[in-house]
């Protein structure tokens, strides 16, 4: 992990001409963020005043507007009422029957409670009446009659719940205002539903909402537009000299890499076709200079014996070097058996164990990208064995839409527990990387205390089309990736 947070760092790290883009941009940013947050902020403010001052002034109409059918409702009844008796069942009888028949608008009417909560009146809801309704609520758990009741009790006021409109039967906010007939224990009162002024009110603050956004947006736009004009005017100065020198780089770190290649595959050939032939000859010589010393002194055969078995040795080694160097495979069968040949020596020589899984790519891989792949996963398997202390590694090949991948897995002790030099970017992560970047590819290297996974991705245009294979020379049968 720390050897990826340095190659964050790295790569976060600002050239000169950034800066100096930093320094130029940064306050005019700094200023237009903080103009908009205040702009926003008070904008939003003032625009919540208004409308909290329309919602109660319409509310306030609502409520007017009660009080005055309320006062008709009364002034229908006064006369019956003011002159009968806390018994008189036909004054009660002739009230709820003029109250009854007053009803007004879409949805408007009188409804009347006695102080046990059973319903009197009710002429759009007539299914309430003559049932007790103590304890009724509302949708959202807010008492209704109990309310009420209470409310004419204590000699009137309003309350606000929600109940079901007449007309369409919709659920909406509306507010009664009731008073109380106290000779004969009645809660009368009227309702209206004010779900026209939640409308009203939402509309405002949704217009308010937009004038903020807009204002916000054309704040944005003129900042965007400065910066632009900042951003284009650099580029235009450091364009050329940027691009000059880009190519350059690339060039000179393309030619490095093909130059060590090519000197790999050089050293490679000398190692076999001749230090490798004379010390077969050599061989050879000391077989038959054993032969006619054994009839000698018996210490002369074991020394004979003894240098046999170091030049046997020797033999192994160059040809090891030579593999590694430039492996045949690679070029001969593709990168499949390239790894599964390097990984199964690896296993052989340091005795950790190993599990390789393929696709077959019919050989779709170009030249770069299998050099690549093959001299990652050698300087992976190079770290394992020095650094890693692990028991098994993985490798992975596959391909996907997006190109092709590798990945390498250890269980070791992580890059974190490596020495200084390589946990903070070694030659041979440097060498990973810069593989990869030649490729335009990416490389993600994970590592915790329970093992390291790298991952190399070569994008798609390292894979050769099936017309540009076919133009290949005929591949042998058992040549795969």
């Amino acid at each position: 992990m720390s050897n990826l947070w340095t190659r964050i760092r790295t790569r976060l790290a600002l050239s000169y001409r950034q800066k100096i883009f930093l320094l130029t941009t940064l306050p005019l940013v700094l200023a237009v963020a903080a103009i908009s947050a205040v702009v926003t902020i008070q904008s939003r403010q003032l625009a919540e005043r208004e409308i909290r001052e329309l919602e109660a002034q319409l509310i306030d109409a609502k409520r007017a507007e009660l009080k005055n059918y309320l006062s008709l409702a009364r002034t229908a009844i006064g006369s019956v009422y003011g002159n009968a008796a806390p018994d008189d069942d036909a004054a009660k009888l002739q009230v709820t029957q003029t109250l009854s028949a007053m009803i007004y608008g879409q949805d408007g009417f009188f409804f009347v409670y006695d102080y046990d909560g059973n319903n009197l009146v009710s002429p759009r809801q007539t299914f309430l009446i003559g049932q007790n309704w103590k304890g009724l609520s509302d949708v959202n758990g807010v008492p209704v009659v109990d309310t009420i009741i209470d409310t004419a009790r204590s000699g009137g006021g309003y309350h606000a719940y929600d109940w079901a409109k007449p007309s369409t039967r919709e659920t909406a906010r509306m507010v009664v205002y009731v008073i109380g007939l106290q000779d004969w224990k009645w809660a009368l009162g009227t309702g209206i539903f004010i779900d026209d002024v939640l409308t009203t009110v939402a509309a405002a603050k949704a217009k308010t909402q937009a004038r903020i956004q807009k204002t916000f947006v054309y704040i944005v736009l003129i900042t965007l537009l400065a910066l632009m004009g900042v951003f284009v005017a650099g580029l235009l100065l450091n364009l050329r000299e940027r691009r000059l020198a880009d190519t350059k780089l690339r060039a000179l770190t393309e030619r490095i890499i093909d130059t060590q290649e090519e000197e790999r595959g050089r050293v490679a050939r000398e190692l076999h076709d001749s230090i490798s032939q004379i010390l077969v000859g050599i061989r050879y010589t000391l077989e038959l200079a054993r032969k006619r010393v054994l009839g000698g002194d018996p210490k002369a055969s074991e020394s004979l014996d003894k240098g046999i078995g170091g030049l046997t040795e020797a033999i192994h080694e160059v040809r090891r070097i030579s593999a590694d160097l430039r492996p045949g495979v690679l070029d001969d069968l593709g990168l499949g058996p390239a790894l599964k040949s390097l990984i199964d020596e690896f296993a052989q020589r340091t005795g950790i164990s190993t599990d390789f899984k393929t696709v077959v790519f019919r050989n779709r891989l170009d030249k770069d990208a299998k050099i690549a792949l093959y001299r990652i996963a050698q300087e992976a398997l190079t770290n394992v064995e020095r650094h890693a202390e692990a028991s098994h590694v993985a490798i992975e090949v596959f391909g996907h839409r997006m190109g092709a991948t590798m990945r390498i897995q250890d269980n070791g002790m992580g890059i974190e527990s490596y020495g200084p030099r390589e946990r903070f970017g070694g030659l041979g992560l440097r060498n990973m990387q810069e593989r990869m970047d030649q490729l335009k590819g990416s490389l993600r290297i994970l590592s915790s205390q329970n093992g390291t996974i790298i991952e190399a991705s070569v994008p798609l245009s390292h894979m050769l089309s099936p017309e540009a294979k076919s133009e290949l020379p005929a591949p042998n049968p058992r040549k795969s990736a």
